[in-house]
């Protein structure tokens, strides 16, 4: 198996709307329905959405992540196995992520900024692939990218403390410090993972 990483741009748009229609979650998977919109919606707008679910939920957030995409407003990585995309990693410019009741980037995360911060907020493995390395390439991928442009370190904000919520889409501990992360802060139950470039 031979993976691609690719930035998500415009022209990615229809990939990306096909591995969270089709390959990101198994029928049983806590984590789904989702296009990974919330980490860039306010409260009010992730409120406004809810309201909206009836029998689909899922074309509900689909059309949400539609319109958000089409707007430059979701961030991050596909990973593609020859054509078909198997992963995703939400990651961008810490100043992306707006403020909301899920926390993506904490308070004290944005209080303890060192500059230009690149953030990583979400992984997203097809079932079939999990464990094969997939999040490694995509957090490779954003460590260098950041490096090329300019950014001082990289972000992610995993869980230490399991709670209500499965929340290992931030990605692991272990999976950070393998790439030279280490812990900078931790709050609630939640560790800065910090690499600086």
């Amino acid at each position: 198996m031979k993976l691609a990483i690719k930035p998500l741009t415009s022209d990615l748009i229809s990939d990306y709307l096909d591995y969270f229609d089709n390959r990101a979650f198994s029928s049983t998977d806590k984590n789904g329905p989702c296009y990974c919109t919330c980490p860039t919606q306010t409260s009010k707008e992730i409120d406004q959405m809810v309201k909206e679910f009836s029998g689909d939920i899922k074309a509900i957030i689909r059309s949400y992540a539609i319109k958000m995409l089409n707007e430059n407003k979701i961030h991050g990585y596909l990973a593609y196995d020859n054509d078909i995309v198997v992963g995703w990693c939400n990651a961008g410019n810490m100043d992306n992520y707006v403020k909301n009741r899920y926390q993506f980037i904490p308070d004290f995360a944005r209080n303890r900024s060192i500059g230009k911060i690149m953030s990583v907020v979400c992984f997203s493995v097809s079932p079939q692939y999990r464990g094969s390395g997939v999040s490694t390439l995509l957090l490779e991928k954003v460590i260098l990218d950041a490096s090329k442009q300019g950014y001082e370190a990289v972000e992610g904000y995993t869980h230490v403390k399991k709670g209500q919520y499965d929340m290992d889409f931030k990605g692991p501990m272990k999976l950070y410090e393998k790439l030279g992360f280490i812990p900078s802060y931790e709050q609630d139950g939640i560790l800065i993972m910090r690499k600086n470039l």
